[in-house]
This record gives C-alpha cells, structure tokens and sequence, in this order.
C-alpha cells in the first residue's frame, strides 16, 4: 500500500492530520486537474485552478464519508467534484445575475453576451450528462473523468474497473448521446 493510499485511509477513519498530508502530497496531481477542467472551461468561470482545488478539498472535508482504495480512485472523485463546483458556481451566478440584490452596470455588453452564452453551455452540458447518467451511469463517468477530469483511458479504466477498450468504446457512445442531446 503506498504511502498516499495509506493516507487516505486514515483520513476516511477521521485522521485530521493523515488528512491534511494527503491534500499537501496530492496537491500538484489536483493543480492538475484543477488546470484541465478549467482550461475547457475558458475564462469566463472567474474561478482560478487554486480555488477550484481549494473549494474541491473542503467539499470533501464537508463529506466526509468518503472513503479511497487508492490515489487513481481519489483523483476520479476529485474530478466529479471539481465538475460540480464548477456547475454551483455557474449557478449562483446566474441566480445573483436574476435578481440578486446587487445592481450590476455592464459597460461592454459584447462581454455580457458571451459570458451569458457560456453559462448557458455549460448549464447545458451538465443537462446533458444527468441525462446520460439516467441513460448509463459507466458512460457518465467515463466522459467526466476524461473530459472534466483530463484522465487518460488507461487511468479510467483502472478506477471503473473494465479495459481501455471499454473505455474506448464507452467513449464513443457518450459523444455521440451528448451529441444528439445537445444538437437536437
């Protein structure tokens, strides 16, 4: 058992400290992540990798509960969970943006336009991939980890269980759902 999953371990037993030495030794592979979820997500969140990373550890501190067999299953995690913070945080925006108590004054409303058209694709996407966790929950998680979490197929097939081909061919099949659920 190497010394991360040893960690992890612990810190799902309610070891504060294993806790913390997991997220400092774990902290470049989630910059990471963090990096490549936000890269296909443009500028327009204002969120920074840094905050993504930060948000994502207290989400999990907040849950709990959650316990790792190993670094490859943590990361996987750690993907859906920066997806959804992500996805929160494009919400509340939005709903400040529908009434919040703030007056908003957009002085270029090219800008304005472009960020609400973003918003709307990424609420889009994420419609689109409940859709396909209803549809087939193996698809869901493969299009998240490798496209939200920017794993590779061999580290996706080693936390679902099943062969790259599988990967490959899950892959495939979720493009192509996606495809049709947001291109009707």
């Amino acid at each position: 058992m190497s010394d991360i999953t040893s960690l992890l371990k612990a810190a799902a037993d309610g070891d504060r400290q294993a806790a913390d030495r997991a997220f400092a030794l774990l902290y470049a592979d989630l910059q990471r992540l963090a990096h490549s979820r936000m890269s296909r997500s443009g500028n327009f969140t204002m969120l920074d990798t840094t905050v993504l990373v930060h948000e994502s550890w207290l989400r999990f501190q907040r849950a709990g509960d959650a316990v790792f067999e190993d670094q490859q299953h943590f990361m996987g995690y750690a993907a859906r969970v920066m997806h959804s913070v992500v996805v929160d945080f494009v919400r509340a925006r939005r709903a400040a943006r529908h009434g919040g108590d703030v007056e908003h004054v957009t002085l270029n409303t090219a800008i304005g336009d472009s960020v609400s058209r973003h918003d709307d694709e990424i609420l889009r996407v994420d419609e689109a991939m409940q859709q396909l966790a209803v549809a087939d929950k193996r698809l869901h998680d493969v299009v998240e980890l490798r496209y939200f979490g920017g794993l590779s197929e061999a580290e996706i097939a080693a936390i679902l269980g099943v062969t790259e081909r599988t990967v490959q061919r899950d892959w495939q099949k979720a493009r192509l759902f996606l495809s049709s659920a947001l291109n009707p």
